[in-house]
């Protein structure tokens, strides 16, 4: 080989080896990429994954310490298990003899020393409340028969108080059928097959329909309502549990999608009077509402994962801006948009947004960027509304009580519909403070409005 052709072999080498090494670089960033994303695993605390998935369950909460010490606060009003002044029982316990010395003490008055109390529940029983009718004739000969109470239907029936109570434990406590049945046994002594307490919930929910149809009306026309919605097995197939709820009422419906579909079939005309309060979710954002505002507790979490991921100064940035924002509406309910607080918030944003990120050293940071971007007009409508909360933490709530009837039952088989109507009646009485047997046994009282 003469030297000019070994030279232009050599170069050639030379250049296919350059290539080979950028090759080899470029897969050993993006190999090194993946190895960080599969050390720095998604989890409740740093993503809207739920707890339930977490391969451990230590917490890691965003709330940053306090400074209080552990326990009961200086001026909190502590409760503590106190005497009964009238006791339904006493036991009088008076010595017989003298255990010094032998001697009988009949004779001798007794002298009070002090007393101790033990709560205890009876045995509990059911009553059988028997109604009889009776007739009278009239003089001008009409033979009038004794109404029965309208709830009355049947010669034998489970009344208010025991629906009440297998509405109570079941959607409220989360009580298996099977649990349930055996509870009934032993601790009411009252045998109730799991075929009839499916009945009875059926039967209880279609008494709260009229109330839950109420509850459904008054989110559509309310000035602000959050949303969340939550997988879920329906009698083996996906399905989907969404809420919507704001500070007096919680609307919860199952389905089958989790798409727009839903969104339309129960709210056609949207919301036009709401700041509708949600996560990122595309079906929930291009929701007919007046306004709508981010949670800002998911966009925290997400940042979270980011700084620990990807480890970008513009996530920590972005984490400290919104915590500031919070901060503002702590102080003050509402802003008006020339406050020179709140005009300082908007302009770090806009300088936040308007920054370049590497693509390819921080590719899911670029893709929160570009999604704020996007909504950008989502992020602080809480700091100019009263009414708006910065987070959707109460539809969070709702949520969770899906995921654990979920854990506890395995699947909705048939009563999906059912634990919805019920399980919002619940969730309303909580929040105005209305006691939740209370109001299920007024509901179990109720006639079952005829279906048209």
């Amino acid at each position: 080989m003469d030297r000019d052709t070994l030279i232009e072999f050599l170069i050639k080498e030379n250049k296919e080896l350059k290539e080979r090494i950028i090759s080899l670089e470029k897969l050993v960033c993006e190999l090194q990429s993946k190895i960080k994303q599969l050390t720095i695993k998604k989890n409740s605390n740093n993503s809207s994954i739920p707890p339930s998935t977490d391969l451990t369950r230590k917490s890691l909460s965003l709330r940053t310490p306090s400074g209080k010490k552990p326990g009961g606060q200086k001026g909190h009003e502590g409760s503590t298990l106190k005497m009964k002044e009238t006791p339904d029982e006493i036991h009088k316990l008076i010595p017989d003899y003298c255990n010094h010395c032998g001697k009988e003490l009949a004779d001798i008055e007794a002298q009070f020393e002090s007393k101790r109390q033990v709560v205890e529940i009876p045995p509990i029983l059911p009553i059988y409340v028997e109604f009889q009718s009776y007739s009278k004739i009239c003089k001008c000969g009409h033979k009038q028969i004794g109404d029965y109470p309208s709830e009355v239907t049947n010669h034998i029936q489970y009344g208010a108080s025991v629906e009440a109570m297998i509405g109570y434990q079941s959607v409220y406590q989360y009580t298996p059928f099977k649990r349930l049945h055996e509870l009934f046994i032993h601790c009411f002594h009252l045998p109730i097959s799991e075929g009839s307490i499916d009945n009875i919930l059926k039967r209880l929910s279609a008494k709260a329909l009229p109330i839950y149809n109420a509850f459904h009306v008054h989110i559509g026309k309310s000035k602000r309502a959050g949303t969340d919605e939550t997988g879920a097995k329906i009698n083996g197939e996906k399905g989907w549990v969404w809420v919507w709820q704001n500070e007096l009422v919680t609307f919860i419906a199952a389905s089958l999608s989790r798409g727009k579909v839903t969104i339309q079939k129960l709210f056609p005309k949207g919301f036009p009077n709401a700041i509708l309060n949600s996560d990122r979710w595309r079906a929930q954002l291009n929701t007919n509402a007046k306004g709508h505002q981010l949670c800002t507790a998911h966009l925290l979490r997400e940042l979270k994962y980011l700084i620990q991921l990807e480890k970008t100064s513009w996530a920590e940035r972005m984490k400290q801006l919104l915590l500031k924002a919070i901060e503002l509406k702590r102080k003050c309910a509402e802003y008006a948009s020339d406050n020179p607080l709140v005009e300082e918030i908007e302009s770090e944003m806009d300088l936040l947004l308007n920054e370049t990120i590497n693509k390819s050293q921080s590719p899911k940071t670029l893709n929160l960027q570009e999604s704020l971007t996007k909504y950008r007009v989502y992020v602080f409508p809480f700091l100019y509304n009263a009414e708006v909360p910065p987070d959707n933490n109460g539809s969070e709530r709702a949520i969770r009580n899906i995921k654990v009837k979920q854990k506890v039952s395995g699947q909705f088989k048939t009563g999906h519909n059912t634990f919805c109507i019920l399980r919002s009646v619940i969730d309303t009485c909580i929040k105005n403070k209305v006691d939740v047997f209370e109001a299920l046994t007024l509901i179990a009282q109720m006639p079952i409005k005829p279906t048209e």
